[in-house]
């Protein structure tokens, strides 16, 4: 009782510690977020203004109006190279009173016509230097340009344009915060970290997430528990959202900054206090000890005798055992004599097919046996329960080999690939929690129904599933993705991100392994198809055409309950 007392004084101290640091340190956060978005926006302002004031000298320079009225461009551009490389803007173009380039920093848009472009249009009437944001014609960008008349005692000559470079502050903001974009008088975004919102509203932008797996879900769940209300959620992490007015124009700043940081400092102060709590339930604990182990030496002296007495009933007991393994091993090596002919044709396939199971088996083994030595032993039924689950699967598996040797199967009955595939990855539970391994599966919501014997089709995707694992052996980030579509016949397909297969053609032959000697009976893709086979499918593998990999394709004839094709073959004794 007293145990479980300090057990929830521990938790209520933490969560109010949680609660009160979790707002003061997301404001302190916001206030910092406020600060940079303020610094980003002067440094926006700032270079349009720097921008700004360039079409007007260029408009004024001599040697530009005489190119223009002489209709000589020989040295034009290169002055036009010149003046960028000095103050530092994207491009300079020259426009005469066509809209034509006749001069420009990037020569190959010599003899461009923009004569329809806004900045030209706007330029001629407004007579005075227009700032004009338009879409580029690639990639979605857009393009910030001042543009300027270019005029003499004739008249209007052309059109000097300015091309702004703000690829390189959104450069820098991309280095800090986690997402930062400039709307335009209308809320449309026109200056973004994020390429993927340019030309959308700012509500319509934040909408744009990618569907999350349900481990980025979980992920996102248990990150963000320390958080105060969210504003925004960018690249599936919860954000913060600040605004800053940008005095030009109308144009507004949003940062977005990620709790990380917030979450980080708290959960350092909760440490503290958890190792704090630690520190006191071990004192409390070896006082506690002290005095059992006092009781216990009372006990010990009193049960001497009891304790002889168990000494000699252990030692009758363990005689008696030896007796019995000694007449069970005898007994098994007069049965053994009768039976190794028929065991030496299914020996191979027999250790290869119940290899997993007693792999399975000996982790809930190891499992339960440390449950048991902690005194946990209500878990410990628990695996016990799951090693009775695999005995009777070890059962059924060789009743369906001895089914396969004899080319038959009584046991066909419709069955949803998507509850085999559960199956099998439940078996292969053990193996998949020995190294992070990452799971996609492309599943249907739909049932995808085949027939054919439930407990071998298991068998295949088993054999599959485990080549992919030791295929990725040497992979850090081990990836395996495994789909199923249901078109004109139901499709497997399993694809992992290992090396890949040096020799396709031998690959289902028996006995052909890649593995080291004692890992694999190279058994298990040669069984496989002949499983395949018989239910009236088709087990291919290739490497991946993109990237690494190997791809397993199982195809299977979908079940319809109107075909009288669809039943189960006859056994062949």
């Amino acid at each position: 009782m007293a145990t479980l007392l300090f057990l929830i004084l521990a938790g209520l101290v933490l969560w109010a510690t949680s609660f009160w640091l979790s707002d003061r340190f997301s404001e302190n956060t916001r206030v910092r977020a406020e600060l940079r978005s303020t610094l980003y926006a002067g440094q926006l302002q700032s270079e349009l203004q720097r921008n700004a004031v360039v079409p007007m000298m260029l408009a004024r320079d001599p040697a530009v109006i005489s190119a223009l009225a002489s209709d000589d461009y020989a040295f034009t551009s290169a002055r036009l190279i010149s003046a960028q490389k000095e103050i530092g803007v994207a491009s300079i173009r020259l426009l005469d009173a066509s809209g034509r380039t006749v001069a420009a920093t990037d020569r190959q848009l010599l003899g461009t016509n923009y004569v329809s472009a806004p900045y030209f249009v706007d330029a001629m009437r407004a007579r005075d230097t227009v700032f004009t944001v338009a879409p580029e014609d690639q990639g979605g960008r857009y393009e910030f340009v001042y543009s300027r008349a270019i005029a003499d005692s004739s008249g209007t000559l052309g059109v000097i344009v300015v091309s702004t470079d703000l690829s390189r502050l959104e450069q820098s903001w991309a280095g800090i915060a986690e997402a930062v974009a400039v709307t335009d008088s209308t809320g449309q975004v026109i200056l973004s970290t994020e390429s993927r919102w340019l030309g959308l509203p700012l509500d319509e932008a934040l909408s744009v997430r990618p569907v999350p797996s349900a481990i980025e879900r979980a992920f996102a769940v248990t990150s963000d528990w320390t958080n105060t209300p969210i504003d925004a959620w960018v690249k599936g992490r919860a954000v913060m959202q600040t605004e800053t007015r940008i005095p030009f124009r109308g144009w507004r700043m949003f940062n977005f900054t990620t709790y990380e940081s917030v979450r980080e400092r708290i959960l350092a102060v909760l440490a503290l206090e958890a190792m704090i709590f630690a520190v006191l339930a071990a004192v409390v604990f070896y006082l506690l000890s002290r005095r059992a182990q006092r009781r216990s030496v009372a006990y010990m002296r009193e049960s001497a005798d009891l304790r002889a007495l168990n000494s000699r009933l252990t030692r009758e007991i363990a005689e008696r055992e030896r007796v019995q393994r000694e007449l069970r091993v005898a007994e098994q090596t007069v049965q053994q004599s009768s039976k190794l002919a028929a065991l030496g044709e299914m020996s191979a396939g027999v250790s290869h097919e119940l290899n997993q199971p007693l792999a399975a088996m000996k982790t809930y083994l190891a499992g339960a046996r440390l449950l048991l030595e902690r005194g946990r032993a209500v878990e410990a039924l628990s695996s016990f329960q799951r090693i009775d689950d695999l005995v009777d699967r070890m059962g059924a598996i060789a009743r369906q080999l001895k089914s396969y040797a004899r080319k038959g199967g009584e046991a066909f009955e419709p069955v949803d690939l998507r509850h085999a595939l559960s199956n099998a990855l439940t078996m292969m539970e053990p193996q998949l929690r020995t190294r992070p391994i990452r799971i996609i599966r492309n599943l249907p919501r739909r049932p995808v129904m085949v027939y054919c014997d439930q407990i071998r089709l298991e068998q295949v995707l088993i054999n599959l599933l485990r080549n992919a694992i030791d295929a990725t052996k040497s992979q850090e980030d081990a990836e395996i993705e495994i789909a199923i579509e249901a078109g004109a016949q139901a499709l497997v397909t399993i694809r992992d991100n290992g090396p890949g297969v040096s020799d396709l053609d031998k690959l289902f032959e028996p006995f052909f392994t890649t593995k080291k000697p004692g890992e694999g009976t190279g058994l298990g893709l040669a069984i496989s198809s002949g499983i395949v086979s018989d239910f009236g499918g088709r087990l291919t593998a290739h490497n991946a055409e993109h990237g690494t990999g190997a791809v397993f394709e199982l195809t299977l004839p979908l079940y319809d309950p109107d075909d009288g094709r669809n039943q189960a073959p006859l056994a062949a004794e």
